[in-house]
This record gives C-alpha cells, sequence and structure tokens, in this order.
C-alpha cells in the first residue's frame, strides 16, 4: 500500500526523495512496503557495494540487512525528521508514517537512527565531519 499523492524528485539533500503532492496529516500511513532481507553474509557482500546507502539493519539482533521495496529505501534522512518508519520482522515490511504535518510539496524524511528524537551523528555525517 502507498498513498497515491507521493513522488521522488531531485532533493536539496542529495540525490532523490520522497515529497508530497498535498497537504499530509500528522500519523498518517504513507506506504506499508515489503522489504528484501539479506543474511549476515549478504550484508557483509552489499555493504561494499552502491546499495549500502539504501539498505537497513534488519531482526532483532541487527545484523541482517533489508532493501525496502516501494519508496521505502528513498526516504532521505533528517535529526528533525517528519516520518518515522516501524519495521515488522515477522511479515517482512515496513510502515512510513507522519508524525508531523507536512505541506504540500515538502519533503518526507526518516531518522536514519530509528529514533526521531537521536541526534546521534549517521554514518555519512561522521564521514563528513572526520574529513574536516
Amino acid at each position: 500500500m502507498m498513498l497515491p499523492i507521493l513522488f521522488i524528485a531531485p532533493s536539496s539533500k542529495g540525490g532523490r526523495g520522497v515529497f508530497a503532492t498535498e497537504k499530509i496529516a500528522a500519523n498518517t500511513v504513507l506506504e506499508i512496503s515489503p522489504v528484501i532481507v539479506f543474511s549476515v553474509a549478504d550484508r557483509a557482500i552489499i555493504e561494499k557495494s552502491k546499495l549500502y546507502n539504501y539498505i537497513f539493519e534488519w531482526g532483532p539482533s541487527h545484523k541482517k540487512a533489508a532493501l525496502g521495496m516501494g519508496y521505502v529505501s528513498m526516504y532521505n534522512h533528517d535529526y528533525n525528521a517528519n516520518c518515522v518508519y516501524d519495521m515488522d520482522f515477522e511479515t517482512e515490511t515496513m510502515t512510513i508514517r507522519t508524525i508531523k504535518g507536512v505541506k504540500k510539496g515538502e519533503e518526507l524524511c526518516i531518522n536514519y537512527n530509528a529514533d526521531p528524537n537521536d541526534e546521534t551523528l549517521v554514518w555519512f555525517h561522521k564521514t563528513e565531519k572526520s574529513r574536516k
């Protein structure tokens, strides 16, 4: 399930992102999408590829990986995210839901730390910081 009011476009955050074609209320489910789950061994291989930037840690131990179908793997990171994601390990699905109202044309973002209030630097910000 994916709301038809979502679209992919270039993002000022880099690359592409998910945007809204109309205003969306807080606590709205945007999509429920299947994921492809990768074993620990497969994750090690994927982490050496471009797909590294699109996978999520998966499973109770966070040692496996998952690639979201639909738009799930296209949501950009923001420490002040307007969406959250929930993982269902049993059904191998992820749900994206708004936690704030979203304006028409606004980019929909998740916090890659899995907690919308977690300001721990994510991997690509750690890399940027180490270069400075």
